[in-house]
């Protein structure tokens, strides 16, 4: 992506293009099931402590990595090998990158096959693991509130709070594109594909990395000096 948006010519190859287009599936589906796995694990770690190691063990985390990648790049490579998409004389794409609806555009030949797949696998990639995050969160709520000193609560909270900024910033913005577009792909909505692409991963390191006291500690440093460069 950032090779065509600094590049004159703006060509990709086919091949090129539907590996750019499987890729971003594949990350992105496997994205929205970690992210539930991640609400799980939290509402382990706040409402069983003591037995946080016991639940979720390495083998338990390596066999949840194991399948979610695995299964994903089955579910995502599975309809591109059982029929291939056929590409006539158009081959202008109208979008940053090779975006799956927006590939379907340019395809030849009945493409229901595709668009059904898309929206099925929107169910079960986006918004089956939204709504465990939702029962997570409603749980991890409640079992805050139980806790009686307020600085155990705030705690609690602090916890939750990364998780929750990437959650609302990718789920916000892939349910916009892949929910409802499945019937006709509108290209005003191509702009909101850079949030999920390119804003959250972005923003990903630092989002998680604010709770780290040296992190946080660096961040004053640099915010203090520009201060103090800036009032020179």
């Amino acid at each position: 992506m950032l090779i065509d948006i600094f590049s004159k010519r703006r060509r990709i190859s086919i091949i090129g293009c539907l590996a750019q287009m499987n890729t971003i599936l594949f990350l992105g589906s496997t994205e929205c099931t970690l992210l539930a796995v991640m609400a799980y694990d939290r509402y382990i770690a706040i409402r069983f402590p003591l037995h946080y190691t016991i639940y979720m063990n390495w083998r338990t985390c390596k066999v949840i990595t194991v399948v979610t990648w695995v299964g994903h790049f089955i579910y995502i490579t599975s309809p591109i090998i059982l029929k291939p998409l056929v590409f006539c004389t158009e081959n202008i794409l109208d979008h940053f990158v090779c975006e799956v609806l927006a590939l379907l555009e340019l395809a030849c030949g009945e493409v229901t096959f595709y668009k059904t797949s898309i929206f099925f696998g929107s169910l079960f990639t986006i918004l089956t693991p939204f709504v465990f995050i939702i029962v997570s969160y409603i749980c991890i709520i409640v079992s805050i509130l139980k806790i009686h000193s307020a600085g155990g609560r705030a705690k609690a909270f602090s916890t939750c709070a990364s998780h929750l900024t990437v959650v609302f910033m990718f789920y916000g913005t892939s349910m916009t594109m892949y929910i409802g577009q499945t019937k006709r792909f509108s290209y005003n909505l191509k702009h909101v594909a850079v949030f999920y692409l390119v804003i959250t991963p972005l923003l990903n390191p630092l989002i998680y990395s604010l709770r780290n006291n040296e992190v946080k500690g660096a961040f004053k440093t640099i915010i203090t000096k520009s201060s103090a460069s800036w009032s020179r």
